[in-house]
This record gives structure tokens, C-alpha cells and sequence, in this order.
């Protein structure tokens, strides 16, 4: 699948990038205030946002509710400091090609970390020796475990139950809500017993998350 940016910017970075697009090989999806839905950001292989335009509590707010994606933060000397999360901030000016490889690499460097590991609140999920760790402590998980966590986890939203049974099962025959339930409860417990974490997997009345 081909690479896609979705650009968070002020209108001048926005449309710095736009005059320089086709230098990335890639498409790239400019972010406006009015006109912006999940799908942009889950779509994305990576976002590439512009120091300054953390500044709005709504932008701060968004930008930091985005999980699963590379971040790449562009900033200048001047930028004001900001606790936006990122993956790697890079300053300003820089050649297109540099540009460019900034990008394709963080892709690639995110995208094998996520295939080993992943890091979720004070825990880290061994994707090849299926543990849960935290601390001195770790939890074997089996398969479908770490692939419904990491589904709760790289969604910004909670997820119905529908919603989960469409991403993990797919529709299986034999499957049904009782199932995800099942699985889930299961889960719970065994982080329970293990950390004393009954706050890991959040219950909601939009659904579940992490």
C-alpha cells in the first residue's frame, strides 16, 4: 500500500508543502478545521505536524489522541516549546530529499517496532514472546489477546462490540458479541490476577478501550 501524509499546519506550512508534493512520492492530505473526520487520521501512514499549530488546546487535544501513527514534528529555531507527542521532531529549513527520507524512514522505523513491541500506558506487549510486562511482572498472552489489545489501542475512540468483532473476526461464522465478551472478560481477569490492574481495558457506554 502506498504511503500517505496527513499534514497538520498553519495555512503558509500547509501550503509550503503542498507547492513541493511531488517531491515526497507520496500523496499528501492537508488538515482543516472544518472538514475533518477519524478516517483521515486511521487512512494515514504517518502525520506530519507543524510546532506551532500545537499551540490551540483543540489541536493539542487531537494530536495527542492519536495513537499507532509515526508523528514527525517539524519546527524552526524560533518555535515555541509544546508537548505534542511525536516519534522525531526535525528542524527547519532542510533539503526535499532529506525531507523526504525523514519521512520514509520513521515510517519504516515505527512500523518495525510496532511488529515487536508495543508500549501502552506503564506496560510493554512482547509481540514475539507474547508477554505483557510492567515492571518486574509479566503475563502470557496468547495471539488474539495482543491483536485485540493493540486494535483498542490504535484507535483514538472507543470501540463497540460490533466494531471489534468486524476488525479481529471479521464477520467469522460461529462468532458473535458473546464471544468479544467472553474474550475480554478472560483478558481482565488475567491482568487483574497479575498486576492488580482492573483499569487496563476500560468498560465504557461507547465501548471498550485502552
Amino acid at each position: 500500500m502506498k504511503n500517505s501524509l496527513l499534514v497538520f499546519g498553519t495555512k503558509n506550512f500547509n501550503n509550503s508543502l503542498n507547492e513541493i508534493k511531488e517531491y515526497f512520492n507520496f500523496p499528501l492530505t492537508f488538515y482543516e478545521k472544518n472538514d475533518f473526520s477519524k478516517s483521515l487520521i486511521t487512512n494515514a501512514s504517518a502525520i506530519l505536524i507543524e510546532s506551532d499549530f500545537c499551540n490551540s488546546d483543540e489541536i493539542f487535544t487531537l494530536i495527542n489522541s492519536i495513537r499507532g501513527k509515526p508523528v514527525l514534528l517539524f519546527a524552526n529555531q524560533t518555535s515555541s516549546d509544546n508537548k505534542c507527542n511525536h516519534n522525531k521532531k526535525i528542524f527547519l529549513p532542510l533539503s526535499f530529499r532529506d525531507l523526504s527520507n525523514h519521512v520514509k524512514n520513521l515510517i519504516t522505523s515505527v512500523k518495525f517496532n510496532q511488529n515487536s513491541s508495543i508500549k501502552i500506558k506503564e506496560y510493554l506487549i512482547d509481540k514475539n514472546e507474547r508477554k505483557l510486562m510492567k515492571g518486574n511482572l509479566s503475563l502470557t498472552i496468547t495471539e488474539r489477546e495482543i491483536e485485540l489489545i493493540e486494535v483498542l489501542f490504535n484507535e483514538p475512540e472507543p470501540l463497540s462490540k460490533i466494531e471489534i468483532l468486524k476488525k479481529i473476526w471479521k464477520y467469522a461464522e460461529g462468532v458473535d458479541t458473546h464471544t468479544i465478551e467472553t474474550h475480554i472478560y478472560r483478558l481482565r481477569k488475567k491482568i487483574l490476577d497479575k498486576f492488580k490492574d482492573d483499569n487496563f481495558i476500560i468498560n465504557s457506554k461507547t465501548g471498550y478501550s485502552v
